[in-house]
């Protein structure tokens, strides 16, 4: 565990930066060049890339899989420092290695979670390496994060029966999503597809029923995945493209981080993330910033920074308070 939160530390660097470059091009704040020039591929490849490439690295329990996040962590510290091309290459060389961990994952386990799980860190490669050849590398990161978290419910769900026409749909859709980059209004078709595909058929319309955190995590995928179809949409009409963006960046896959946190963090880090009904403060904010961000950009995109602050703040003070509490009950020496 102490060796992997050293690159989460280098993913949340990236993070803190890219929220800082995002604002600063919104409002007057005094930032580097650099901060406000790569807010994207901070907030996706070093933040994102790192997160993710650590979460398949413990998954694989193969050291040299840990190169990726080393990478990914790495290249968002050169772009902050003004080495776009030592960045980019970083960066890209993470993509790679996520590429080849996923491929050994689905070596491991032949399915079709794994196997879009790969077109997922496919995606991201192809976009990362499209930097350097000067074609945008933005749709082939929005197919990187809907294979993926489309990959991981579809897994998370696996116990649910699902007919063989619902799956066949499934593959539809991954292999549209998969070739659907090269024409963004395709794109947000595919997206709107899998929105609906996933509110109808994932676990999170059972799950959202129960209680505590169950439900919690239903709770933001179902509002996730709300923000999926109007991002979707919107690409698909070609209007509105910075709410679109941030339709889904913002409302679809951070709800997802949100959800996903509790579940995740301590498989990564081995420590115990427990529910408590505070979680909802940043989710609500980060929803209604969301919302408010459409009609007025300015306060909603400090809104949305605030519910990310919040979260993590939220984050660490249950972690470690369970921590404290944990600490307490051992017995003197």
């Amino acid at each position: 565990m102490k060796a992997r939160l050293p690159l989460l530390v280098l993913g949340f660097v990236s993070l803190a930066f890219g929220v800082v470059g995002g604002l600063a091009r919104l409002t007057p704040l005094d930032v580097p060049l650099n901060v406000l020039a790569f807010h994207g591929a901070l907030m996706v490849c070093a933040f994102f890339g790192t997160l993710i490439a650590l979460e398949r690295a413990v998954a694989l329990g193969r050291l040299w899989a840990y190169a990726a996040p080393l990478c990914t962590g790495i290249g968002g510290l050169a772009l902050l420092l003004g080495r776009p091309l030592a960045g980019f290459i970083c960066l890209t060389l993470g993509a790679a290695v996520l590429v080849a961990a996923s491929v050994a994952v689905l070596a491991r386990q032949r399915s079709l979670e794994m196997a879009t799980l790969l077109a997922g860190a496919g995606s991201l490669l192809v976009g990362d390496i499209g930097v350097f050849f000067g074609f945008s590398a933005v749709p082939w990161w929005v197919a990187f994060f809907a294979l993926t978290i489309g990959a991981e419910r579809l897994e998370l769900s696996r116990y649910l029966k699902r007919a063989p026409p619902v799956r066949a749909a499934f593959v539809a859709i991954a292999a549209g999503l998969l070739a659907a980059p090269l024409e963004p209004r395709l794109l947000g078709a595919f997206l709107v597809l899998l929105a609906l595909w996933l509110a109808l058929y994932d676990l999170a319309r059972v799950t959202v029923r129960q209680t505590a955190l169950p439900r919690y995590v239903a709770v933001c995928l179902l509002a996730g995945y709300f923000w999926l179809a109007l991002g979707g949409t919107l690409m698909a009409l070609s209007v509105g493209y910075d709410a679109a963006l941030h339709a889904f960046f913002l409302g679809f896959v951070f709800s997802m981080v949100f959800g996903h946190a509790p579940v995740i963090l301590p498989a990564v880090l081995h420590v115990r993330f427990p529910y408590h009904p505070a979680l909802y403060v940043p989710l609500a904010l980060l929803h209604a910033s969301l919302a408010l961000r459409l009609f007025w950009v300015q306060a909603g995109a400090w809104g949305n920074a605030a519910a990310i602050g919040l979260f993590i703040a939220t984050a660490v003070a249950l972690v470690t308070r369970l921590d404290r509490r944990q600490t307490a009950r051992l017995p003197a020496r």
